[in-house]
């Protein structure tokens, strides 16, 4: 599958994967910052794209940043739907302790190409059993 991308500054890295397999693709800081404990801020990633109808993108944090500065993207997973052409953004938020410098070309979180399906809601009186039942949040124990 091919998805158009446009470029906003050709110094910045196309987004691409690490790894062969892997299921997301890095994107990079278009900009300097520092994040400073508790503060969130939209980073532009300096691509927009065309992404196929029945299809949509999604941002995610990437892990080393969380587990070892408290970065993570706020609105996570964060929804690019098909129709939208603008700037794609990346909502960080610092969780850690100490400020963050986000440096230009600095990779910030990846995206997902996802397939989905819209559906229609019918209201019923009830609805069916399961095992399971109502239960939730932690019903099933440790």
């Amino acid at each position: 599958m091919r998805v158009e991308i446009l470029r906003e500054d050709k110094n910045l890295p196309l987004p691409r994967y690490q790894h062969e397999g892997d299921a997301g693709m890095d994107l990079y800081s278009a900009e300097d910052y520092v994040l400073k404990p508790g503060e969130r801020k939209i980073f532009s990633a300096g691509i927009k794209l065309a992404i196929p109808k029945g299809y949509e993108v999604q941002i995610r944090p990437r892990s080393g940043l969380a587990v070892k500065n408290g970065i993570t993207v706020l609105n996570t997973p964060g929804t690019i739907d098909h129709q939208y052409r603008g700037m794609v953004g990346v909502i960080l938020i610092n969780h850690g302790q100490d400020p963050f410098e986000v440096k230009k070309g600095e990779r910030i979180a990846q995206m997902v190409l996802n397939k989905f399906e819209n559906f229609e809601l019918e209201e019923v009186e009830e609805l069916s059993e399961t095992e399971r039942g109502e239960g939730g949040f932690g019903s099933t124990g440790k």
